[in-house]
């Protein structure tokens, strides 16, 4: 029996699955999901077949694990610029500016959205996992708004449900008219939108709590 070479590991379950998730977006971004082939994303990981299917049971739930991520990552980073701001149109500002950068620096997120949507149109398992999915990034989404309203002592114009499906709409609307002609949608234009929707109530909150002060 051959004996085990010193320093060599089995990676984790969750550096596994971290291994698979960043393989199957280089190639699901590069062939397409419908194109790509479970084999070539464990080929790309350095893993075998099994060892995805360990992680994911089918392609399509690595598609929809690897949207919500990203969706979840994305609106995190733009709550904390929030959270870190003083004003409140600045802070709007800040939110927008994170979701423009990331919607024009990872255009192929979206594409990998549109193409799944299509995929799931006529196909009723796909178009409720699609939909199930998509109710739990919302649901993030919104806890994540309920709790930095709550900690900066914020009204919100809407609740915070309807506010995480306006941010996702918005930002995935916008990618896509970008996509198709970048020149249509300066930078601004996401945070005029906010501010539009709720820069009023929460710069008046703000300065009602600074003269409190």
């Amino acid at each position: 029996m051959a004996a085990r070479q010193p320093g060599r590991t089995r990676p984790t379950r969750a550096e596994t699955r971290r291994r698979i998730l960043d393989a199957a977006f280089t190639v699901f971004g590069e062939r397409g999901i419908a194109a790509a082939k479970l084999t070539e994303v464990a080929a790309a990981a350095g893993l075998t077949k099994g060892a995805v299917y360990s992680s994911f049971a089918s392609k399509d739930e690595l598609v929809l694990a690897l949207m919500e991520e990203h969706a979840a990552h994305r609106l995190e980073a733009s709550l904390e610029r929030f959270a870190e701001a003083g004003d409140g149109k600045e802070a709007l500002a800040n939110v927008a500016a994170v979701l423009m950068h990331e919607m024009r620096a990872d255009a192929v997120w979206h594409r990998l959205l549109a193409e799944f949507f299509a995929m799931a149109h006529h196909d009723p398992k796909r178009r409720e996992a699609l939909r199930r999915r998509r109710r739990e990034v919302r649901e993030t989404i919104a806890r994540a708004i309920d709790r930095l309203a709550e900690g900066l002592d914020l009204q919100l114009p809407l609740p915070p449900k309807e506010l995480a499906v306006i941010l996702l709409a918005l930002s995935n609307g916008l990618a896509v008219e970008s996509a198709i002609d970048e020149e249509a949608v300066p930078d601004g234009l996401l945070g005029t939108v906010l501010t539009l929707i709720a820069g009023d109530a929460v710069a008046k909150i703000r300065s009602a709590a600074e003269r409190a002060d």
